[in-house]
């Protein structure tokens, strides 16, 4: 079937021509022209709209007029009512008559701006809300958090473990819950925990899928949509990126890795620092001193005294000191556990150590040697066991 085109050539537009008068304001004409032709259009929409109501009118009066013939047994109301139905069949045909003018009119009219053209279908879809998710206290999030990294940790490492676009888009979509904050936390944790391993390799390997869980995390809360639906559009962009997008991802993998290495440092020097407190609190002697702490105050004689174990020379050493200073060395010795109180070393059924102090026991040693050499009694120190530093 030929189509027909002849519609096409006669088409109203207020503003199709270029030459007017040089007296006449063009834009004032077209404004008349589609004012003119806004008021021809409300016109004949009004006489359109008048007839139908007309002709409902009409044949709602039939109707009513054929029903009350039927039921009526009265002669002479029937030749009433059917003369009343021939003039109202008339009216009927004639505003028939009208509509079918109206209706050739419309067809006939050049087409405009506002009838060249009409909606074929229109459909309105109204998506509700999500409902809103209820705020969690600190403690309630870390609980969520943390009761989800245990139940996921496999996955979660498995997916640390991807270093393909492609395996790592498919991985998510076929697990479409870890696409989530919680993952990017539990990566982040797991990289510090392989640095301070010293496994930096697998380290920078988990820190790159971290920055691609992180930046779909980010371009889901820009486009206020949930990060799962983020996850096709970000791998399809990092792929066919630009050279200045892709360098902007690595700057921000290699400012992570900077910062994990950093963490990872802290952690390890506190855990080294709470280790050490702890073996030395293990080595405190019973006067709550560090043998280690006190063996490094030690004149360098009496170091050697403890390096060599040689008890007579310790003796030698305290005799050439002053009474005051050999006490205070001993008493630290001895509060330290570098100088134990006991039994003799090469006499198993020694008397017990005496009861005289540190002073009394260097002015025995002095008037026995009859010297006023500062010294210790080879009897009274036999009385202290060597300790050493291990």
């Amino acid at each position: 079937m030929p189509i027909d085109y002849s519609k096409w050539k006669d088409i109203e537009i207020s503003d199709d021509e270029d030459d007017t008068h040089p007296n006449i304001d063009t834009p004032s004409l077209f404004r008349w022209r589609h004012q003119a032709r806004v008021d021809r259009m409300g016109e004949f929409e009004k006489n359109k709209s008048e007839t139908k109501e007309s002709l409902d009118k009409s044949q709602r009066q039939l109707n009513d007029l054929k029903n009350k013939l039927k039921a009526s047994d009265d002669e002479s109301e029937k030749k009433k009512v059917e003369a009343d139905i021939e003039k109202l069949e008339k009216q009927f045909s004639e505003w028939k008559k009208k509509e079918s003018e109206l209706e050739k009119q419309e067809k006939l009219a050049p087409w405009n701006c506002d009838t060249i053209c009409r909606e074929g279908f229109s459909k309105t879809t109204v998506n509700k809300l999500p409902d809103k998710k209820k705020e969690l206290s600190e403690e309630e999030r870390l609980d969520h958090s943390q009761k989800f990294m245990d139940k996921y940790k496999s996955e979660i490492e498995k997916f640390g473990y991807y270093s393909n676009w492609d395996d790592s888009k498919e991985y998510l979509l076929a697990n479409k819950h870890l696409a989530c904050e919680d993952t990017a936390n539990y990566l982040t944790y797991w990289c510090v925990n392989l640095q301070m391993e010293e496994k930096n390799g697998l380290m920078k390997q988990v820190a790159h899928q971290t920055i691609v869980m992180q930046y779909i995390l980010e371009l889901a809360k820009t486009m206020e949509v949930p990060p799962i639906a983020c996850v096709p559009s970000f791998f399809t962009k990092i792929k066919t990126c630009d050279a200045k997008y892709m360098e902007g991802f690595n700057s921000e993998l290699k400012a992570f890795i900077a910062r994990i290495e950093r963490r990872s440092k802290e952690k390890t020097d506190k855990l080294m620092a709470e280790i050490e407190a702890e073996e030395r609190e293990k080595r405190l002697g019973p006067g709550g001193l560090d043998p280690q702490e006190v063996y490094e105050e030690l004149p360098a004689e009496l170091q050697n005294c403890f390096d060599t174990k040689d008890i007579g020379k310790l003796q030698e050493v305290l005799t050439t000191m002053k009474p005051d200073e050999a006490q205070i060395w001993l008493k630290k010795c001895i509060d330290s556990g570098l100088w134990v109180p006991g039994p003799s070393d090469d006499t198993e059924d020694a008397p017990p150590p005496p009861e005289e102090s540190l002073s009394g026991a260097v002015e025995t040693t002095q008037q026995e040697s009859g010297t006023d050499t500062p010294g210790v009694d080879t009897e009274t120190s036999s009385y202290y066991s060597y300790c050493s530093i291990s």
